[in-house]
């Protein structure tokens, strides 16, 4: 059976549990979804610029193996979307990251959208990306909730109280359309909020998986000609030999 990749660039298995039940709310009976977190070691939670670049290895490591696996596409489960583009160099099927995803299914949606993300100091970093993806000028506002992901992940109902009180504020005061979900410890909550909130409120994880699929369905696959050909032949030594 045909099965998608969908990385977790941190450890928590809670955060797992998390993406475990938004993925298999959408899948087509036909796929398996595979998760999957670092297995070299990393950090509990990816927060900053310090925990993306340490993420975006163990991303690395796991596109290696889900492509010796077969996988017909991997997304990675980090709003920050780290190792994005490297992971696209090195794989042979599509690779989606859940941030890029969640913004142009937002544009489809609305003409404007917020987001919502977890502390302060990850603003900058949703800034880049929008940027990066060419689109700041569909954003309206980065809200944060001031609660970090190992928060998030341990204490479910004071999380969700505090993610819907900002939703609600952000409809009402943003002059938006839509709303992402800016971490993938929220992305579970995404269809009750949009029930709630009676606007979509869009998670990026699984919108992947159904981007995923359908370029699967299309025979479509990252380009490598330009830029995302496969890396320059050489050999990786040292502590990253696993990447060879």
């Amino acid at each position: 059976m045909n099965f998608i990749q969908v990385i977790n660039p941190n450890t928590n298995i809670l955060v797992n549990n998390i993406i475990n039940q938004s993925v298999n709310r959408v899948k087509s009976d036909n796929i398996n979804i595979s998760i999957v977190s670092p297995t070299k070691g990393g950090l509990a939670a990816i927060e900053g610029h310090f925990d993306g670049t340490i993420g975006a290895m163990g991303v690395l490591e796991q596109i290696n193996i889900g492509k010796s696996q077969g996988a017909i596409g991997h997304i990675i489960a980090c709003f920050a979307d780290p190792g994005l583009l490297a992971a696209r160099e090195i794989a042979v099927r599509p690779v989606v990251g859940m941030a890029e995803t969640a913004m142009y299914i937002a544009t489809l949606l609305a003409t404007r959208f917020s987001i919502i993300t977890t502390l302060p100091r990850t603003l900058v970093i949703i800034k880049q990306l929008l940027q990066q993806y060419g689109l700041t000028n569909k954003c309206a506002k980065i809200r944060n909730i001031n609660y970090s992901v190992l928060e998030l992940a341990n204490n479910v109902n004071i999380a969700k109280e505090k993610i819907f009180k900002c939703c609600k504020e952000s409809k009402n005061k943003d002059d938006i359309g839509a709303i992402i979900l800016g971490c993938a410890a929220m992305s579970n909550l995404a269809p009750l909020l949009t029930q709630e909130l009676k606007m979509p409120v869009i998670d990026g994880i699984s919108t992947a998986v159904m981007i995923v699929e359908s370029l699967n369905k299309l025979g479509l696959a990252t380009s490598k000609n330009g830029d995302l050909n496969f890396p320059s032949k050489q050999t990786v030594s040292g502590i990253f030999q696993y990447l060879n």
